[in-house]
């Protein structure tokens, strides 16, 4: 078996082909077109038996990815940590394209199980949706933090912290700043229609992605403290459940899978800090709501602690358990998954 590693950059792509035992067998570099894509393609035929290993780059490696998925070739997708590991324990110093290419292959050569690459669904719009979404509420929060700083100035009795996202208190502030003729209340009142408009974007968003999740994936919705946009999140960043061979799989790529450390005779384990931490993030968050919520996750975090556990360590193993659970019920949806309409992207901001 070859693996081909890609180092991926906007106007090229550098592939380095090594063998089973990670000895270099060739370099190639060529344009990020579908002319370069077809030249890559001609170049790996020699070697029969190949195995593409592109770094998770997103936009950088959706290209090639499809080209390459489209014309039957396997493909799989190694995390940036991992290709970052496998360059510093190089005996060649320096970093270049090859260099990382080469990285990018001996880490998919030294993690055999990788999630494989597939054709983008509704799950890569689930995740476009969400990816803006939150720009927009980040750029939403930087707006709302100037236009506090002006209202300081202006001596207005700043709203309660994190309300001014809401309409009533929006247009509150609004009526204050209108009956002022300071330059300051003039550009303080540019930056709340900007808040303004940038909430009603997101308010149209959360609807749309909503709508979609329910008919993609209501067994997961169903999951206590899994609301619409972390089930949304859950299966962007998933990126289709087919793609994991086993839940102890789903819980590597995920971060919830425990790290083993031995010292002599004590086998201990610790805090993994690979893996997607975006649905780690999304898998903490239904471990809190569930906790506070009470029933079986309290019970089992009351248990645990009784054993010996810190907090910080039992819910750690509560996330591990609702990682199996989630792995369950994303296979109930696509068991039963009727395709979504694709929806159009291009979102107004």
């Amino acid at each position: 078996m070859v693996v081909l590693g890609a180092d991926l950059h906007k106007r090229t792509h550098t592939v380095v082909a090594v063998d089973d035992r990670g000895r270099k067998l060739g370099e190639r570099t060529v344009s990020a077109t579908r002319e370069g894509h077809l030249d890559l393609r001609r170049w790996a035929s020699r070697w029969r038996t190949r195995r593409w290993a592109l770094e998770d780059g997103r936009h950088l490696s959706g290209r090639l990815e499809a080209d390459l998925l489209r014309a039957g070739e396997d493909v799989v997708r190694v995390p940036p940590k991992l290709m970052a590991g496998a360059r510093r324990s190089s005996r060649e110093p320096g970093k270049s394209d090859p260099i990382d290419a080469l990285a990018v292959a001996r880490a998919a050569l030294r993690e055999p199980d990788l999630p494989t690459a597939r054709l983008a669904g509704v799950e890569r719009e689930i995740r476009l949706l969400v990816d803006r979404r939150e720009d927009l509420v980040a750029e939403r929060t930087r707006e709302i933090q100037r236009l506090r700083w002006f209202l300081v100035e202006l001596e207005i009795p700043e709203p309660a912290l994190a309300s001014l996202d809401r309409s009533v208190v929006q247009e509150r502030v609004a009526a204050v700043l209108a009956g002022r003729v300071e330059l300051v209340a003039g550009i303080a009142s540019s930056i709340l229609a900007r808040v303004v408009d940038l909430s009603r974007v997101i308010r149209e968003l959360e609807r749309r992605i909503e709508l979609q999740i329910r008919t993609l994936a209501p067994a997961l919705l169903e999951l206590v403290g899994c609301g619409p946009l972390t089930a949304a999140k859950i299966v962007g960043e998933t990126g289709g459940v087919d793609r994991f061979r086993s839940k102890e799989a789903y819980a590597r790529h995920n971060g919830t899978a425990p790290v083993p450390v031995w010292s002599g005779n004590t086998i201990r384990h610790r805090l993994s800090r690979g893996g997607n931490r975006q649905l780690n993030v999304a898998l903490h968050r239904i471990a809190i709501t569930q906790a506070r919520l009470g029933g079986l996750a309290r019970t089992y975090l009351d248990r645990r602690r009784a054993a010996g556990d810190t907090k910080t360590e039992a819910l750690r193993a509560l996330r591990r358990k609702l990682s199996d659970e989630v792995f369950r019920r994303l296979q109930l949806d696509a068991t039963r998954h009727v395709d979504v309409p694709a929806a159009s992207t291009a979102v107004a901001a």
